[in-house]
């Protein structure tokens, strides 16, 4: 386990939501829109690379969070054919240890975390599942409909 300055223990972390459907707009366009599948949002930790990332796309693409026949979450996104939407989001490594402000000083530089997120999309892409992103650093609407709800949060080893 990494530990920041801070003393806190940073790790890459995804949030993997099962949704009904999701969309991404950016200055009120539409730049992604899934069905059934996946929303994953996506922060990188300073110091991650392609291992962590690797070991990321491979627990999204094989959780089995999406009912089998008799109801049981069974089935992985890979299972069902789902569609997934990627979205960066450096909050998720929001430190709130102190004050009222959260620090991001945590999050990797986007110079070095964009090649990163796009690889990691990438990763996904290879399988031939239908993937849409955001728009890393842009400001982004982001709706979905939370199937279940389920949401597991993931962080990097």
């Amino acid at each position: 386990m990494k530990r920041h300055e801070t003393g806190r223990s940073v790790e890459t972390r995804a949030v993997i939501q099962r949704v009904k459907r999701c969309s991404v707009e950016v200055e009120g366009r539409l730049i992604a829109e899934t069905g059934k599948g996946l929303l994953v949002l996506l922060g990188i930790a300073e110091g991650d690379g392609d291992p962590q990332l690797a070991y990321l796309a491979d627990k999204t693409l094989n959780l089995r969070i999406f009912p089998d026949e008799a109801g049981r979450m069974n089935l992985s996104v890979l299972d069902i054919r789902g569609e997934i939407t990627v979205v960066s989001q450096f909050t998720l490594l929001a430190d709130t240890s102190r004050g009222r402000r959260p620090s991001f000083v945590a999050a990797a530089d986007p110079t070095l975390a964009e090649p990163l997120y796009q690889a990691f999309v990438e990763r996904l892409r290879l399988t031939g599942l239908k993937v849409g992103t955001g728009r890393f650093g842009a400001m982004m609407d982001v709706s979905l409909d939370n199937w279940g709800p389920v949401t597991i949060v993931l962080d990097s080893p």
